[in-house]
């Protein structure tokens, strides 16, 4: 979370003379969406964040309405954001604006300086056919000594699409073409585009806007996914083989990635969701979280999520389980408000006489408040309910994941106001805020028929 204020999406997300670094956009003042600065935090172990001075902050012509969201580089030592710069230009602020991508260059990634042939891609480069005001997110990435830059658009009658540019400098850059285009399925505006390869494979990921459900899929206002395919690099045409959703819970948009000097692909999102309820706004004086950093890999040609490694130092008080026999409800001898919990179930042939219609953990429990994670073997379908997580927003969202031999192993991470769901060593993932009581502690694991509770671990985190 923020020190104090508002935040949102992340912002140059990298790592520089061996720190993490992580940019966001905030609002200091109020605990509530305004003109946008760059708030910043440092890290060394991705899970531990001391805050920095703000980045970025609207002081410019191009910038006046706003420093938008962006991304790092660093080159020949020196670190730069590349930011778009919003300008307001009439009374409706929701349709009357203008947007420009900016250049801003560090030596020590604390201090920044505004480059002065700002703005670096302007109005006049935005091609023919693109929207002329949504126009914005810059990512840079660097490919065979050449820099390149994805940025978020739409053809202004109602399709997302990317588009690149190429630079030799970081200074002036080349319009390349349209990367990527959707058709109605995928929204009417992509933001917050990113680009990466992962072994053999290329992958686009970017958050379409009002993007209408599919399935058990996108029924958020705004959602997140990611393609797989092959990237052009002479065109700049992204060949995809489809999109998948990268969370299927309630809470996850607008991530970025970074490579670090281990060679992971480290994301981060905001966790949390365009005009929905933020309880913590109304006397809290705070708004706004980043998700746990998620490692994404590919094994066996199937794309994972997991959370990077280092959260596992901050373990303690190992709460363990075997072999418990579940027909009904069972309350674990141990509570918590911050924890991660990894629970492995095996009911086995799901088609066995008596096996269970339904189980799971129901966490945050007391004073008639809970948050339910279920499983249905016959459906193949997990559930996230947080009907009774608390005040805020409540609802359930669903996604199909197989069992493996009968079984299903779940690694929950639980905190004040959120839960983060990893399925089956990654392969979905499901995450939701939740504003429980104070004294909703509890946890416990239950089955509509007969179960089986393999193994539960439970550590508070430190």
């Amino acid at each position: 979370m923020g020190e104090y204020g508002w935040i949102n999406d992340p912002n140059g997300f990298v790592q520089y003379k061996g720190s993490y670094h992580l940019f966001y956009q905030h609002y200091p003042y109020l605990p509530q969406w305004g003109p946008m600065q760059w708030g910043h935090a440092r890290s060394r172990d991705l899970i531990k964040w001391e805050y920095l001075p703000i980045a970025l902050a609207p002081d410019e012509s191009y910038d006046s309405g706003g420093c938008f969201s962006g991304s790092a580089v660093e080159k020949d030592g020196l670190l730069y954001l590349m930011y778009t710069g919003h300008v307001t230009t009439g009374p409706d602020t929701s349709n009357h604006y203008v947007q420009t991508q900016n250049l801003a260059v560090s030596e020590d990634g604390v201090r920044f300086v505004k480059h002065e042939s700002n703005p670096v891609i302007g109005l006049r480069q935005i091609p023919e056919g693109a929207s002329l005001k949504d126009f914005r997110d810059p990512k840079v990435f660097e490919r065979n000594g050449r820099y390149y830059v994805v940025i978020g658009s739409n053809d202004g009658r109602g399709r997302g699409q990317i588009l690149l540019y190429r630079s030799s400098d970081l200074k002036a850059w080349t319009y390349v073409g349209v990367m990527a285009k959707g058709g109605e399925e995928l929204g009417d505006n992509w933001e917050c585009p990113d680009f990466f390869s992962i072994g053999e494979s290329d992958f686009l990921m970017f958050s379409p806007q009002r993007m209408p459900p599919q399935g058990r899929d996108y029924h958020n206002l705004h959602s997140t996914v990611y393609m797989r395919g092959r990237w052009d690099e002479e065109s700049g045409v992204f060949h995809s083989e489809g999109y998948t959703p990268m969370d299927q819970g309630f809470d996850f948009y607008a991530p970025q990635s970074t490579l670090d000097d281990r060679g992971r692909r480290i994301v981060v999102g905001w966790m949390d969701m365009w005009e929905s309820e933020m309880p913590t706004q109304n006397g809290h004086q705070w708004a706004g979280a980043m998700t746990l950093p998620r490692e994404m890999v590919v094994e066996g040609g199937q794309v994972r999520f997991r959370p990077v490694e280092e959260i596992e130092s901050y373990r303690e008080r190992e709460f363990a389980l075997r072999d418990v026999e579940l027909d009904g409800e069972t309350v674990l001898e141990t509570r918590g408000d911050s924890y991660e919990l990894e629970a492995v179930f095996d009911v086995g042939d799901a088609g066995d006489a008596g096996s269970a219609e339904r189980f799971g953990l129901k966490l945050r429990v007391g004073d008639g408040e809970e948050t339910e994670l279920s499983y249905s073997p016959r459906e193949g379908v997990f559930s996230l309910d947080r009907s009774r997580s608390g005040v805020g927003p409540g609802g359930v969202r669903e996604t199909a994941v197989p069992l493996r031999g009968g079984k299903l192993k779940l690694r929950a991470f639980v905190d004040r106001s959120s839960v983060e769901v990893f399925l089956q060593d990654g392969e979905k993932v499901m995450t939701a805020r939740i504003y429980p009581g104070s004294g909703s502690l509890g946890i416990a694991a239950f089955s509509e028929g007969q179960c089986k509770l393999e193994s539960l671990r439970k550590w508070d985190i430190r």
